[in-house]
């Protein structure tokens, strides 16, 4: 059986135009060089640097000079807030309880090393309330990192109004739009966000890359997690990886279709249309939501038994990060969803080759397996 991919959360494959921009940058004949020496070659491959540089900056509405290339979300998470943390050395941050494990981790690590945490709660929906927010706020909270949708249900929440909260009080916004960017409108000149982390594997990019944005703002100094080179503002000196750049610039250039992600929200609504019709099942996340995302929790399975029997139907139980892990999501306990159901519920995700003829094979693949698995109790 041809193998129907419905994990784009996890990982997207890299578009045709992309892979072709990538190549480019990589043999003899292209844009190969050291984009910092001084001689043509390094000039070039500059010149495609600086342009992915803009072209990742258009797409956010920000300055070029505000991107920072990184190897990941991961990297510029943590960045962000070790960056920031470092500047603060003691001092109170407020993130949510459904943050990715790049946030949640870092934030887990800094609390050892004497800052104050508050994670705030999701409500009913999935989403982090701006009143949430500003109930968690102290005298001295001096960063707030609150993601822009969540990884595993979708949920999108307010930045605009989280943000503007933070700018009246002084403190600083940081946000992890791994998940947005492309499906979702993101224009730093009217959103007051100081630092937002961004991904190109998400986006049909190259693995391996991604970025922080940094507001050019009074006040807004980061301490670098690496030295040595002095490269992109000091902040993240080595190499700069040339294709990967490219790549990332040229699949920012390609976002931004809205007939794709009408075509995208409606296979979405196809496919849960046809799993909630299968009965005994609970959609996790309400409200806004990504396009492409699903989360459902299967009454009468085992997750992991549940996900073996699906051969052919690649999907997980939540992020992949995780994905080795027994224990139940950390995004649905925080949601208030039993452990049981929590193992039992699993992550679709759809993107731009997903097509009709998947998803009607995804369900009537669930409507054979899934009265199985329940009548053997």
């Amino acid at each position: 059986m041809r193998q129907i991919y419905l994990d784009y959360a996890a990982t997207t494959p890299a578009d045709p135009r992309v892979i072709e921009c990538v190549r480019t940058a990589l043999d003899a004949e292209g844009d190969f060089a050291n984009p910092s020496s001084a001689h043509r070659p390094g000039r070039n491959a500059l010149a495609r640097v600086d342009e992915a540089r803009r072209q990742v900056a258009d797409r956010i509405g920000a300055d070029p000079r505000e991107i920072i290339f990184t190897s990941g979300a991961t990297e510029a998470n943590n960045l962000a807030l070790k960056g920031l943390a470092a500047r603060h050395p003691a001092g109170h941050i407020v993130t949510s309880a459904i943050e990715h494990s790049s946030v949640l981790d870092v934030c887990a690590a800094l609390e050892q090393n004497g800052h104050a945490v508050t994670r705030v709660a999701p409500d009913a929906h999935g989403a982090i309330t701006t009143q949430a927010v500003m109930d968690a706020l102290r005298a001295d909270t001096f960063l707030v990192s609150v993601m822009h949708a969540n990884n595993e249900t979708g949920v999108i929440n307010d930045l605009a109004a989280i943000a503007q909260v933070c700018r009246e009080r002084g403190i600083a916004f940081h946000s992890d739009a791994a998940q947005s960017l492309g499906s979702q409108p993101l224009d730093m000149q009217s959103v007051p966000l100081d630092l937002l982390s961004l991904s190109a594997h998400k986006v049909y990019g190259p693995k391996g890359l991604g970025a922080l944005f940094v507001r050019r703002r009074a006040g807004l100094e980061l301490a670098p997690l690496l030295h040595g080179g002095g490269q992109e503002r000091g902040l993240r000196p080595g190499t700069l990886a040339t294709h990967q750049i490219a790549g990332f610039g040229m699949a920012c250039a390609l976002l931004g279709d809205a007939d794709e992600v009408r075509r995208i929200t409606a296979l979405r609504d196809r496919l849960q249309q046809g799993i909630v019709a299968l009965g005994d099942v609970q959609v996790h996340g309400s409200g806004e939501r990504l396009p492409g995302h699903l989360n459902v929790g299967f009454g009468g399975v085992r997750g992991e038994t549940l996900l073996r029997a699906l051969d052919g139907l690649a999907v997980s139980q939540g992020s992949a990060c995780h994905a080795a892990s027994m224990r139940p999501s950390h995004v649905l306990e925080a949601m208030g969803v039993s452990g049981e159901l929590a193992q039992a519920s699993l992550r679709f995700s759809l993107g731009r080759f997903t097509t009709e003829a998947e998803i009607e094979a995804a369900i009537a693949l669930l409507a054979r397996v899934l009265p199985a698995l329940r009548s053997r109790g």
